[in-house]
């Protein structure tokens, strides 16, 4: 039988050989990125009586950050690390109003209750904003990067949005100060 062609083998075969291109297009992109969870899809219409400059809806429950160019031909959606609990996620309508490359971090008030010890960081790899960090209309709130890419996926944050690196240099290139965000 070892030699016999049947059903079941060129069934088998053809799926393989079907696989191939996506198995080889996963090793040309790299390491699987790990803890992201599904996405649930958005419409902006849902939530933006018009595009404006942009739209950027962070959605906490599915942990991901969906992007509208203002003409709508362009739609991004980026994986996300979003705020540990609910008492610190914060929730509504706000706007980027300033952009920063290589920014510097300080503790929070409260961060600082907890840590006494924690100083601010300059720019660089031990900063916890990444590369990259477009502030809100709400104090210490933040749609920034990450170096820590363990974060994305996950509940992890103080109350900001956090992206990996990549995804928030591409972005920040995108979108203008005056977007439009909501966090759901």
């Amino acid at each position: 039988m070892t030699g016999n062609l049947t059903r079941r083998r060129v069934l088998a075969g053809a799926g393989a050989t079907l696989m191939l291109p996506a198995i080889a297009r996963a090793q040309q992109e790299g390491p699987v990125r790990q803890n992201i969870s599904s996405f649930a899809h958005q419409d902006w219409r849902d939530h933006f009586p018009s595009l404006g400059q942009g739209a950027i809806v962070a959605d906490i429950n599915s942990r991901a950050l969906h992007y509208w160019s203002a003409d709508g031909s362009d739609y991004r959606v980026y994986p996300t690390s979003v705020p540990r609990t609910d008492e610190l996620t914060r929730r509504g309508y706000t706007q980027i109003v300033r952009k920063k490359v290589g920014p510097s971090w300080t503790p929070t008030a409260s961060q600082l209750e907890r840590y006494p010890d924690w100083k601010p960081i300059g720019p660089g790899p031990d900063n916890p904003l990444g590369t990259h960090a477009m502030y809100l209309d709400w104090p210490a709130y933040i749609i920034h990067g990450t170096h820590d890419t363990r974060k994305i996926g996950r509940r992890s944050s103080d109350g900001c949005i956090g992206l990996y690196n990549e995804a928030i240099a591409e972005l920040f290139a995108i979108a203008p100060v005056g977007t439009q965000v909501r966090l759901v």
